[in-house]
């Protein structure tokens, strides 16, 4: 059974999304998607600290926004989880995952570094990861300045983001500074849309599979990514020696089975993981908290398994 209050957000945003019209632009979606947040949205956490910092890389620069847990210390020195918003590499910001990353701060007593990756189609695959390895690289070297325990990082991330999370880990393995563990919330882990959630759950449940597919073709272009784990993480060749994982999914969700399937790969390679799946509940229910009440479990939960995890 869907949950009542997840079919009741279906209608606020059926009726919200409706504006869009047909064929919008990237820059009406994003419009959209930043102003749903006042129905769907509860009040910001208050967090000791809340900053901006500009990362230069080349000609471009992309900004991380750092939360500090309100009950931090001045000087203490934090774990740090890199956080990846969903979206579909198309829409989202750090504006758009505030709350949720508040939240995720206070929860998990740790510091939370929020990405805003370059987007699609305007910046295609790779340029997503490579913002999010660039974010890694600086957190690493500021760590001192920015009192951070650099043994002690995770990577997070919901939908596209949590793609971009599962990607970074494997990107990282082995060297020095690599995540200690990985929090992947309803993660697109194929470019494929052929599970048999797709099917059950590819209509009338918010995300759609053809919704799904036009992501994938804004996020990709013309190129086929064949097996390149970089678009698709669980067809790495092995997923041996990643962080441990905890991985979330939702019942009515087209994503559920890449969820499960990767969380089964990562057990079947020897990573310890725990994956746990809100039956009746939608894509993309982190972000409804105003009206999903199973969205505080879900963020209490991650944050007592990034406290496990880090300390």
């Amino acid at each position: 059974m869907l949950d009542p209050q997840a079919a009741h957000a279906l209608q606020l945003l059926a009726a919200h999304n409706a504006q869009a019209g047909a064929n919008p632009s990237p820059d009406r979606l994003r419009e959209l998607y930043q102003a749903r947040r006042r129905f769907t949205e509860p009040a910001a956490e208050a967090v000791s600290l809340s900053r901006d910092h500009r990362i230069d890389r080349g000609d471009v620069a992309i900004v991380m926004r750092e939360l500090r847990p309100a009950q931090a210390g001045a000087d203490e020195v934090l774990p740090a989880l890199i956080y990846l918003h969903g979206g579909g590499w198309v829409v989202g910001t750090i504006d758009t995952h505030d709350v949720i990353c508040r939240a995720l701060a206070n929860a998990g007593g740790c510091a939370v570094f929020s990405v805003d990756y370059r987007l699609s189609p305007e910046h295609r695959f790779p340029t997503a990861l490579e913002d999010t390895l660039a974010a890694h690289a600086w957190v690493v070297e500021q760590a001192g300045a920015l009192r951070i325990d650099a043994t002690r990082l995770a990577f997070g991330g919901d939908s596209a983001g949590g793609n971009l999370a599962a990607v970074a880990c494997l990107s990282l393995r082995g060297l020095a500074h690599a995540p200690v563990f990985q929090l992947l919330v309803y993660p697109a882990t194929s470019v494929q849309t052929d599970t048999p959630s797709y099917q059950t759950n590819g209509e009338g449940y918010g995300l759609t599979r053809a919704g799904m597919a036009a992501y994938f073709a804004a996020y990709l272009g013309e190129m086929d990514p064949g097996d390149d784990w970089r678009a698709s993480p669980i067809k790495a060749p092995s997923l041996a020696g990643l962080p441990p994982a905890l991985v979330l999914t939702a019942g009515f969700d087209p994503l559920r089975d890449d969820g499960r399937l990767y969380a089964d790969a990562l057990s079947r390679a020897g990573v310890p993981t725990q994956y746990l799946c809100f039956e009746r509940q939608i894509h993309g229910f982190l972000g409804l908290g105003q009206i999903i009440s199973e969205t505080r479990t879900a963020l209490d939960v991650s944050g007592a398994a990034l406290r496990r995890a880090l300390r």
